[in-house]
């Protein structure tokens, strides 16, 4: 039975692309959603147990958050890979596709029948993705990887807390959601060759190498600075001041990255002789006496809120901001102004909350996102859009394709 959110035509640049997702939990969902925002027709296959991320909360009425968010707009497939008739299925979709995305360990989706060579072999214009913890090569390939294990071994998570702390894990899965973006923009850069070429490619994200790629400003102490790079908490490490400071209801930030936002920062605060101060000429110096710089913004600080002060540095031509929790800016007015968040119908939750892609498209609308499927919602929509079989014909198959091989015996 077609599920309640059934896929209509979409538009947007990517429309006609034809994804095929063998992907689950957090990368490569959160790659081929940003395909299904601008259009393409991705369509998530899933063993008979679901994603990993059906199960993992929070959940409302069963229905987790997560899954919601990271598979909008996609169309849903039910297909158990370790049975032939569903790897030959596999093969068949993809050999009409025009990407596949997978992050299984490496050589697991070859195992299956899936991999690069196979697949390739009969469409050479496949733009086939793999993302792994550690990429398809050297010698930590074949290691598990979640996103704390990528932050822990690129270096970021070394770069992250207070000095005087542990490192720290950052706030969100970054390691899953970097090596995500790069794969998005990868495939369409593989797309654009493809476009001169007429063949495919295969392309190989790695979760550290995307974070290693994250890190030009470590990068740059570590190949020209006199020092490691290290922790420096909410302190910018290279730039003064640039970072948290405290005024009397809590905490603001401070972004002074050259010499005029510096004056009219010490205008602002009612110190101007601090831009004739040998010690303060230059952003490398004021690092280096931050310790004397510090505690005249405080003092300043000290006798303001955090909204006026805020306001008061952005007058005179200051970055400033205050520190805002999550809740308040997904119900504030920014995420309006933006449109950043759109609602959409779901079977079982009925309306609901939903991300969209932070980018607007000239011309293209807004607020067109669509639930994550059902389980298999679309197994037989597809099979009929993509392979042109007759409603009986995919019938038949997706019940083999769903039973184990001793099911079938």
């Amino acid at each position: 039975m077609a599920s309640a959110h059934l896929p209509v035509a979409s538009d947007g640049p990517l429309r006609g692309l034809r994804v095929l997702d063998f992907t689950r939990v957090l990368s490569g969902p959160f790659t081929t959603a940003l395909l299904a925002d601008l259009g393409a027709e991705v369509v998530k296959v899933e063993a008979p147990q679901g994603d990993e991320y059906r199960h993992v909360g929070p959940f409302r009425s069963g229905e987790s958050a997560l899954f919601q968010l990271v598979n909008r707009n996609k169309l849903g497939v039910v297909l158990n890979l370790k049975e032939p008739t569903s790897q030959q299925l596999a093969r068949r979709l993809a050999a009409v596709a025009d990407v596949v995305v997978e992050n299984f360990r490496p050589g697991v989706a070859a195992r299956l029948g899936i991999g690069y060579a196979a697949l390739a072999a009969t469409n050479p214009r496949l733009v086939y993705a793999s993302i792994s913890g550690f990429g398809q090569t050297g010698e930590r390939r074949n290691r598990p990887a979640f996103d704390l294990v990528a932050q822990a071994m690129s270096g970021l998570m070394a770069m992250t807390g207070d000095p005087t702390g542990p490192p720290t894990r950052v706030g969100e899965s970054i390691g899953d959601l970097a090596a995500g973006l790069f794969c998005s923009w990868a495939i369409l850069a593989a797309l654009y060759e493809r476009q001169r070429t007429g063949r495919g490619r295969r392309l190989d994200v790695g979760m550290v190498d995307s974070l290693v790629a994250l890190l030009p400003t470590a990068f740059a102490q570590w190949m020209f600075g006199a020092s490691a790079p290290m922790r420096t908490g909410n302190r910018h490490p290279l730039s003064t001041p640039f970072g948290t400071y405290r005024v009397r209801d809590g905490y603001i930030v401070i972004c002074v990255l050259n010499g005029a936002q510096f004056q009219n920062l010490a205008s602002c605060i009612g110190h101007p002789e601090l831009t004739e101060d040998s010690r303060f000429a230059s952003d490398e110096l004021r690092t280096r006496h931050e310790q004397s710089l510090t505690p005249l913004i405080e003092g300043w600080l000290a006798t303001r809120t955090a909204v006026s002060a805020a306001r008061e540095l952005n007058e005179a031509g200051v970055p400033a901001a205050t520190i805002q929790e999550p809740k308040t800016v997904f119900e504030g007015d920014y995420v309006v102004d933006r449109q950043l968040l759109t609602h959409v119908q779901h079977p079982v939750l009925g309306s609901i909350p939903m991300m969209e892609q932070p980018v607007h498209f000239g011309g293209h609308a807004r607020g067109r996102q669509r639930a994550a499927p059902p389980l298999g919602a679309d197994s037989a929509l597809v099979l009929r859009r993509w392979l042109g079989m007759s409603a009986d014909e995919a019938a038949a198959l997706l019940r083999r394709c769903i039973q184990s091989p001793e099911e079938q015996a």
